[in-house]
Parts: structure tokens; C-alpha cells; sequence
């Protein structure tokens, strides 16, 4: 080796032991699992620290680009959002945006644009659910007509998402309707079972439609199947907000009863354009805080189609293809957005 070969080599070795560190520290801070859901008694923790989700549905995130993902995500996050709802299984509107097809199989690019909207999330301190929903019959994706193809979806992305945190699985939409959505406890056991085995620490529930949690439904999933949170969509009507902090306290309690207390969770409260109740702002921010004085840990500002409009429009989380999400909320979701902050200042 001659002189100058020997001093162009020292030269890379100084300036490589400078860089390695920096790329070193950035190759850790972009590694997945920054933001980790956790547990503690009736309450969630993200990275050790207890928190309450404050989130908000996103159903058709899949369908969105990544420009208007990031930036829902900046206006959400300015009002103190810190979670969302995405389904897994999601087409509507003639645009199918499932992460799987009908057999429970990846089904790109979408289940490619569900991680990139994860480390997105995990890089940002939130967290997502992902949502699965039993249905009809289909040939390419949306809900997943059998068992079978089930529990193959719940095998497919509990493998491809394993090294986030960040994110919760419910397996079943509404799964006690009885109706297509409808999944009985020996399958939800199935599934709960498989996710243990194939991802110790994922955090697993299986939601509820249209009624307030009874004792026995209780002891269906907290210990028949084992989820880690339960997660009651509450009843549509008028009155329904002002319900919310005392019927927040009696599942608590009939929890206490049955001797296993979990988080609560309102992942699917009313939302505007569903039916013959239109709720007001107000509406939004009694529900809200009567779940934060029942003792719940986390509610979501649901949103979708509006029903009364021929063609749905607006769709709001539904359908996020030519417009995001938060273009599309109308003056009275706005004005709740609003007031959030006033309401947890003291929090």
C-alpha cells in the first residue's frame, strides 16, 4: 500500500467513525416499535405511561394517499388525537381498499399501504386499530365470508405487522348481531388463541353493536375468549349521551363482578348522517365526557356516508379517494373538534 492510498484509507475510517453513529441512531429511531400499547388494569399506557385514546374513524384509510394520510394526521393530532380506526377489511362505494382478499390472503398494495400507515402512526405516538368484519360472500376482498378465511386474515397480518406496537387487532366487527357479522365465541376463541401463539404481546378485542355490555357478554369475551379490552357500541338515539357516564360505571362494575377488570373501550360511538337523530356538537362532548367520568379508556369520533344523500356524499371516512378526511367534516363536526381542547385542559 503506498503513501497516498494509505492516507486516502484513514481518511474514510475518520470519516466513517464519525457517521456510523449518526446513521446508527437514526436507523433506531426509525425502527418500528417506538409507540407501545399497553395495559394497566382498567386503563391503556403507551409506552408505560397511562393515556386515554381520543380517536377517530378512518375506516377507508387505505384508500387515501399518503399526502392526505400525513396530512389528516397534522389536524388531528392539533386537537389531541392520538388514535384512529382503520378496517382491514374495507369496500365500499365500488372501491375495495381490503388488506385482504377473500380468502384471508395479502392483498397488495393495500396491505403494503396499512404498514406504511403504521410506522407512519409509530413514528408520530399513535395508535391503530385494525378492524376485521365477518360478511357475504365475495371473490376479491371486504368482509371475509367464513371461518376459514378468518382465521387465515388474522394469520396474514398478525405476521406482516408483528414488529409495530403499536397497533390492536379486533377480530370481529359487531360480532354478536346476528346477522352475517355474527361470530359465535368458539371461533373468536380460535383466533384469540392463534394470535397468542403467533404474537405474545398483541393486544386483541372483539367489538359489540348497538347495546351496553351484560354480564354474560361479559364472560363471553373476557373469559371464554380472552380479549384484553372490551369494546360496547353504544345505542344511536337522543338520549343516548347522557347514558353514557352511568352505564360506563355499571360494566365496570359487573367486570369487578365477574373478577377480571379490562379497559373500556368506545371505539364506535354515534355519528351524524347515520339516521333520523342528527347530533349536534354538544351531543359529541357529552357522550365524551360522560365516558372520561364513567371511567372509559378511550371513545372515538365516528364519522361516515351520509345516508340521507343519494350518493353518501359526504363520505367523510368512508371514502377517502378524492378527499381527505378532514375536508370533508362538515361545520358541526368542526365546531366539536373545536371545543376539545377546553375539555381536557384540566386533564
Amino acid at each position: 500500500m503506498d503513501s497516498k492510498t494509505a492516507i486516502i484509507l484513514s481518511v474514510a475510517l475518520v470519516i466513517l467513525s464519525i457517521i456510523s453513529p449518526v446513521l446508527e441512531a437514526d436507523r433506531i429511531t426509525d425502527s418500528p416499535g417506538k409507540t407501545i400499547l399497553g395495559i394497566d388494569d382498567s386503563r391503556f399506557t403507551l409506552n408505560e405511561k397511562p393515556v386515554f385514546l381520543l380517536g377517530f374513524s378512518y375506516y377507508g384509510g387505505l384508500g387515501a394517499s399518503q399526502e392526505s394520510v400525513r396530512a389528516d394526521l397534522d389536524d388531528f393530532q392539533r386537537y389531541g388525537f392520538n388514535w384512529l380506526r382503520l378496517w382491514a377489511t374495507w369496500n365500499a362505494y365500488g372501491n375495495n381498499v381490503s388488506a385482504v382478499d377473500a380468502k384471508g390472503r395479502a392483498r397488495e398494495p393495500y396491505l403494503s399501504r396499512l404498514t406504511w400507515l403504521l410506522a407512519e402512526c409509530d413514528r408520530r405516538g399513535m395508535v391503530v386499530d385494525v378492524t376485521l368484519t365477518r360478511g357475504k360472500n365475495s371473490t376479491t376482498g371486504g368482509p371475509l365470508p367464513d371461518f376459514e378465511s378468518h382465521k387465515r386474515a388474522v394469520q396474514t397480518l398478525v405476521e406482516a405487522l408483528r414488529p409495530y406496537r403499536n397497533w390492536y387487532l379486533d377480530l370481529a366487527n359487531e360480532r354478536d348481531v346476528r346477522d352475517n357479522r355474527y361470530v359465535g365465541c368458539d371461533e373468536l376463541k380460535q383466533m384469540r388463541e392463534l394470535v397468542r401463539r403467533l404474537d405474545p404481546q398483541r393486544r386483541v378485542t372483539a367489538s359489540f353493536g348497538g347495546h351496553d355490555l351484560s354480564e354474560q357478554d361479559l364472560r363471553d369475551v373476557l373469559i371464554t375468549v380472552g380479549v384484553d379490552f372490551v369494546c360496547p357500541h353504544r345505542p344511536r338515539h337522543a338520549r343516548s349521551p347522557g347514558q353514557t357516564e352511568k352505564e360506563t360505571k355499571a360494566v365496570l362494575e359487573r367486570m369487578e363482578k365477574i373478577g377480571r377488570v379490562v379497559p373500556l373501550h368506545y371505539q364506535e360511538p354515534f355519528r351524524r348522517g347515520y339516521g333520523a337523530w342528527t347530533p349536534k356538537a354538544e351531543d359529541f362532548l357529552v357522550d365524551l365526557r360522560g365516558a372520561i367520568r364513567g371511567g372509559a379508556a378511550g371513545w372515538c369520533f365516528h364519522n361516515g356516508g351520509q345516508r340521507t344523500e343519494s350518493d353518501e356524499q359526504p363520505r367523510r371516512s368512508f371514502d377517502l379517494r378524492r378527499k381527505r378526511l378532514f375536508e370533508q367534516l362538515d361545520e358541526v363536526e368542526r365546531q366539536m373538534l373545536t371545543s376539545l381542547p377546553s375539555l381536557f385542559k384540566d386533564r
